[in-house]
C-alpha cells in the first residue's frame, strides 16, 4: 500500500474542482423517495435473516448545539431550551423499538458513534438512558473489540463527564477543535481556549479512551500559514492518534450561518494551499500517516494498520476498518448502510418526531443499488482506501472484463496518468505518491452518475 504523499502546488490547482466525498456511492444525490420505509424494512429484514449474526454498527444523531459556529454546515438545532431535547429523546427510543425489531437481539453491536450536532449537549443522565435503551432493545458489545466513540465539545465537558462516558463504554473520542488562535476563533463564533481541548485529551486518557481524534479546518477567516503552524504545534503537543483536516467549504447561499463570516477575511486561494502544504509537511515530519481525503493516524493506528494491510473500509463515518458492518441510522437525517442499500430519515427534528409519533420509520429516501453500482462502488473504494485497483481482483469478485467495462473511465484518466498522478498497466491502477490528494478527482471517472448532475452542489477537492 502507498502511503506517501507528494505535494504538487501546480497540480493540486489545475485539478482543483467541485466533486464528491465518495463516503458512499451512488452519493446522497441519487436517493430517492421511491426508497421509504416499508422498502427498507424489508431490506432490513431480508438482511438479518441471511445472517442472523451478523455484527452491526449503529449512528445516533444528537442535532443540538447551544451555539452556533459559523463555519458549521451540519444539520444542527442551535437552542438553549433543553425541553427540545426531552422531546426527541422519546422520539430516538421509539426509533430505538422499531429498527430493533428488524434487526433482533443475535446481531452484536460492535461499532456505535454519536454524532451531531453536539452530542454531548444532552445531560450526563440522558446520555445514560440513550445507552440504556440501546442495551434493551441491541446486544451492546462490551468486550475490547468493540469501537463506541462519540463527538465532544470540550467547552461542554464537565468534571465528571469523560469519567461518565467510559462507564457506559465510550472508548474513542472525537473532538472538535479548528483553530487554537483566538481572533480566528473570534471570527467563527468557537471561543474554545487551548488549555480547555488539552484538559479533555487528559481526562480522556485517565479514564481508559483507547483513540482521541482532532478535527481541524484550514481556509476559516484570519487565517496565515503562520497562525495554522502555531495551531498544528498546539494539537501536537497532545499527540491524537488521529488528525482530521477538512477544508473549509464557503458556500453561504447553502448554508446561512456562514453569511456570518466576511469573505475579504478568507485567506487567498494560494495562501489557502500554503497552509495545506505546511500543515502536510509537518504532519508527517511528527510521525503520522496520510489516510486519505483529509485524515491523518499514528502508524499503528487501526487505521493505518488496515490501509498497510488492505482491508481499509470507508462509509459515512469516514474511514473505518469495520464499514462491512450493516450501518443502523438514528436520529433526524441519519443516513445508514444495510445491505446493499442506502437510507436516510427525515432532516427536520419535528417531521422526525411527528413520524415516530404515528408509530412509523422516519425513512425518508433511499437506494437500493444495482449490479453495475455494486461494482462501481467496490472499485471506487478500492481507489479511496488504499489507491489503487487489482483488475483481477475486481473481475473475480464481480464477473466481468475490467478494461472492456471500464474502457471510457480509463480514457478519461490518460491526461492524470500524463501528469504523473497514476500509473495503469494490464494488472492494475496505481495512484501515485503525487495524486494521493487527489483521489476525489481519480475516483470521478468511474461515476456514472456524475456526468449528468451539476457539480456545484459538492465541495471542491482541495
Amino acid at each position: 500500500m502507498e502511503q506517501r504523499l507528494v505535494f504538487d502546488p501546480e497540480l493540486l490547482r489545475r485539478y482543483d474542482v467541485s466533486g464528491p466525498r465518495y463516503t458512499s456511492y451512488p452519493t446522497a444525490p441519487q436517493f430517492h423517495e421511491g426508497f421509504d420505509a416499508r422498502t427498507y424494512a424489508r431490506v432490513a429484514q431480508e438482511n438479518s435473516a441471511a445472517d442472523p449474526h451478523a455484527p452491526l454498527s449503529l449512528y445516533v444523531h444528537v442535532p443540538f448545539c447551544d451555539t452556533v459556529c459559523f463555519y458549521c454546515a451540519c444539520n444542527k438545532v442551535i437552542t438553549g431550551n433543553y425541553r427540545r431535547a426531552e422531546a426527541y429523546l422519546e422520539a430516538l427510543e421509539r426509533e430505538i423499538a422499531l429498527q430493533a425489531e428488524l434487526f433482533g437481539t443475535a446481531r452484536p453491536v460492535r461499532q456505535l458513534h454519536f454524532g451531531g450536532g453536539t452530542p454531548t449537549y444532552l445531560s450526563d443522565a440522558d446520555l445514560a438512558r440513550v445507552m440504556q435503551t440501546l442495551a434493551r432493545y441491541f446486544w451492546l458489545d462490551t468486550g475490547p473489540e468493540r469501537e463506541f466513540s462519540i463527538e465532544i465539545d470540550p467547552r461542554a465537558v464537565g468534571p465528571d463527564t469523560l469519567a461518565h462516558l467510559a462507564r457506559l463504554g465510550f472508548n474513542r473520542i472525537s473532538l472538535g477543535v479548528q483553530d487554537v488562535n483566538p481572533d480566528v476563533q473570534r471570527a467563527v463564533n468557537r471561543i474554545q481556549p487551548f488549555a480547555v481541548t488539552e484538559q479533555a485529551v487528559r481526562e480522556a486518557r485517565a479514564n481508559g479512551f483507547v483513540s482521541t481524534n482532532v478535527d481541524l479546518i484550514y481556509g476559516l477567516p484570519l487565517q496565515t500559514v503562520a497562525t495554522y503552524t502555531e495551531t498544528l504545534e498546539r494539537v501536537l503537543e497532545l499527540r491524537p492518534e488521529r488528525l482530521a483536516i477538512y477544508n473549509y467549504a464557503h458556500l453561504p447561499e447553502m448554508f446561512k450561518t456562514q453569511r456570518q463570516i466576511r469573505e475579504a477575511d478568507l485567506p487567498a486561494p494560494a495562501e489557502k494551499l500554503a497552509i495545506l502544504e505546511a500543515t502536510i509537511e509537518r504532519l508527517t515530519a511528527a510521525g503520522y500517516v496520510y489516510i486519505g481525503m483529509d485524515h491523518f493516524a499514528l502508524p499503528d493506528d487501526e487505521l493505518a494498520v488496515a490501509q498497510r494491510a488492505g482491508t481499509l473500509q470507508r462509509n459515512f463515518q469516514g474511514y473505518s476498518t469495520r464499514a462491512e458492518y450493516d450501518l443502523v441510522a438514528l436520529g433526524p437525517t441519519a443516513i445508514g448502510r444495510v445491505g446493499n442499500s442506502y437510507s436516510q430519515n427525515l432532516r427536520e427534528v419535528e417531521a422526525w418526531q411527528a413520524r415516530l409519533e404515528a408509530g412509523r420509520l422516519p425513512v425518508f429516501r433511499g437506494l437500493e443499488l444495482t449490479a453495475d453500482d455494486q461494482l462501481r462502488r467496490d472499485v471506487i473504494r478500492e481507489l479511496m482506501c488504499h489507491s489503487r485497483i487489482d483488475f483481477a481482483a475486481i473481475e473475480a469478485r464481480h464477473g466481468i472484463d475490467f478494461h472492456a467495462t471500464f474502457e471510457d473511465a480509463l480514457e478519461r484518466l490518460g491526461q492524470m496518468q500524463a501528469d504523473g498522478l497514476l500509473d495503469i498497466d494490464a494488472q492494475a491502477l496505481q495512484v501515485q505518491p503525487r495524486g494521493r490528494l487527489l483521489l476525489r478527482n481519480i475516483a470521478m471517472a468511474f461515476d456514472a452518475y456524475l456526468p449528468r448532475e451539476e457539480r456545484p452542489r459538492y465541495s471542491r477537492v482541495v
